[in-house]
């Protein structure tokens, strides 16, 4: 739930409460009862957005299993926002190029409050790949792109998650140190590139690099990831002008926010 949390008379705070509680859930959808749980609100008034957001196409009825699941509406409006980005017919080719010159899974993800959304992921030439599902978060402090949305965020934006982000101990080497956590961003905004090694889960490194607007701050950021097995953090490291190349050429070529 969100961290102002809407008042007893907010109602459509309280649909986007219940939408972003249908969405993070499983594929196959949740039940009325699973959402008055996750969201708090009673039944009776779970049952009432729903039936708003069903009227209006942003959530669907599975009728044989009684489960909601996100519907069209919210498909369409999320491919608006992709097209008037450029996410999709401009990031998708650089992203494609840089998978194969890399041999690795390419990523790219933009912040979203307190965790990044990724956006897309092109699989590498390998059997063996990284995954990030578009469309869903991840965290901030144990990831490479993570790490440089927040490095390159506006000052104020950047100072406030340093002081106050979550810092759970997802992976083997991920920090959970306050001060340790303040000192890897400054060193991310002077290198221009950030390593996660085995940080978000075992087994998995990556290196990722800001796409940079024009004063400074990050549009969104990219990686490259590998699995620890074939890839040491010196050759993650050494993909990092690949990775500049395509961040400063979606930066040149993504549409003006």
């Amino acid at each position: 739930m969100a961290t102002n949390a809407p008042t007893r008379t907010d109602m459509v705070g309280k649909a986007l409460v219940v939408l972003r509680a249908i969405g993070s859930g499983p594929i196959e959808g949740r039940t009325l009862t699973d959402i008055s749980r996750d969201t708090g609100y009673p039944l009776s008034t779970v049952h009432r957005l729903v039936a708003t957001l069903s009227r209006e196409r942003f959530v669907e009825l599975d009728e044989p299993t009684k489960r909601y699941r996100i519907g069209l509406a919210v498909f369409g409006l999320a491919q608006r926002v992709s097209a008037a980005r450029g996410f999709d017919g401009v990031a998708l080719p650089v992203l494609r190029r840089l998978a194969a010159d890399t041999g690795e899974s390419a990523l790219m993800s933009v912040l979203d409050g307190s965790h990044q959304l990724y956006l897309h992921h092109v699989h590498g030439p390998s059997q063996v790949n990284v995954i990030g599902d578009p469309g869903e978060g991840g965290p901030l402090h144990c990831t490479s792109m993570g790490k440089v949305l927040v490095a390159f965020a506006p000052a104020a934006v950047r100072d406030d998650l340093v002081a106050t982000l979550d810092l759970p101990p997802i992976g083997p080497n991920a920090i959970t140190d306050r001060a340790a956590f303040a000192d890897e961003i400054n060193r991310v905004h002077s290198l221009g590139y950030a390593v996660a090694d085995e940080e978000h889960e075992k087994g998995i490194r990556a290196v990722g690099v800001p796409i940079l607007a024009s004063d400074g701050t990050a549009r969104a950021a990219i990686s490259v990831a590998a699995p620890s097995f074939r890839r040491s953090a010196d050759e993650m490291i050494a993909m990092v002008p690949t990775l500049v190349d395509a961040a400063r050429e979606l930066a040149a070529t993504l549409p003006p926010r």
